[in-house]
């Protein structure tokens, strides 16, 4: 991650600047002012004000200074700042991480899926599905939950995550209608695990790679948005069954490291379906021609 931002200050200051950044005078009801602003959004004391803390303690706080703000005053700079729920929530957390006094120790989370969790893999068939960590590396899936993410099966299995895949296969431009909400939602979700858990080796190591490798990423990383989605529909434009549109569910597994099932659904009946059937057929069939052993339903190690 960027080290010089990092190294000061902490993840509620940086998170305070961030989306004081994207809020505008007029907003909020306030009059734009003479004069060209220096930065984008609202000034500290606009935000002060309209939170009803002391510019000082804002400015503090915001530098990382002050480091355990009351309840009162979080959800005064959420209604201020006019974020939803998840942001709110979100906020919450940076605040109760920024006053721990000891800092805990980071380790890698578990990488295992439990074999009732890939029973049920097999058991959605022809439904795509796969399990994925925490930072979105792909764990476990059925066969059309990795032929839907059209290439990725051509990467070794400690590679495959999918928000490496959305910013730097070369696939995932077309695959998606709407590639942008989707590189979006891949950011949220691990800028919401930075700032409650920011040196977690799986997550900085991801970070790291992408803030190299793509300046879309890097781009979105600064925004500090946190609302994900767990729910929907996308659009695939895919190579081997041409477009479909597929609802999907995220699913949060207990008793796991962050692990979430996601699951994509279409009615029976319909071309969507017929789809996911030939999908799950075509995965099956090159799991079967290049068979070394593994089930077809397969797990990263």
């Amino acid at each position: 991650m960027d080290r010089e931002q990092h190294s000061s200050g902490t993840e509620l200051g940086r998170y305070l600047r961030a989306r004081r950044a994207q809020v505008t005078p007029e907003e909020v009801g306030l009059p734009p002012g003479t004069g060209p602003r220096r930065t984008p959004g609202l000034r500290r004391e606009e935000l002060a004000t309209l939170a009803g803390i002391s510019i000082d303690y804002f400015t503090r706080l915001e530098r990382g200074k002050e480091t355990n703000p009351s309840p009162s005053v979080v959800d005064s700079l959420a209604r201020a700042l006019r974020l939803e729920e998840p942001e709110h929530d979100h906020l919450r957390s940076l605040a109760a991480h920024a006053a721990r006094t000891a800092p805990e120790r980071p380790t890698a989370p578990s990488r295992s899926v439990r074999p009732g969790v890939k029973l049920l893999l097999e058991a959605m068939r022809p439904q795509p599905a796969h399990v994925v960590s925490r930072t979105g590396d792909v764990l476990a899936w059925n066969p059309g939950g990795l032929r839907l993410l059209a290439g990725m099966e051509d990467w070794p299995a400690r590679q495959r995550n999918i928000a490496r895949y959305v910013f730097l296969h070369p696939t995932a431009r077309d695959l998606f209608d709407d590639w942008g909400n989707q590189v979006r939602g891949c950011v949220a979700r691990l800028r919401a695990l930075a700032g409650t858990d920011p040196d977690a080796p799986d997550l900085t190591q991801l970070a790291g790679e992408l803030l190299l490798k793509s300046p879309e990423f890097a781009r979105l990383w600064e925004r500090y948005d946190v609302r994900g989605h767990s729910y929907g529909s996308k659009t695939f434009h895919h190579p081997d069954v041409g477009d479909l549109t597929l609802g999907y569910q995220s699913m949060q597994l207990e008793g796991t490291p962050g692990h979430r099932l996601v699951v994509y659904h279409a009615e029976p009946g319909s071309t969507e379906y017929d789809a996911m059937v030939l999908l799950d057929l075509a995965a099956s069939d090159s799991a079967h021609a290049s068979r070394t052993g593994a089930s077809r339903t397969g797990f990263a190690d």
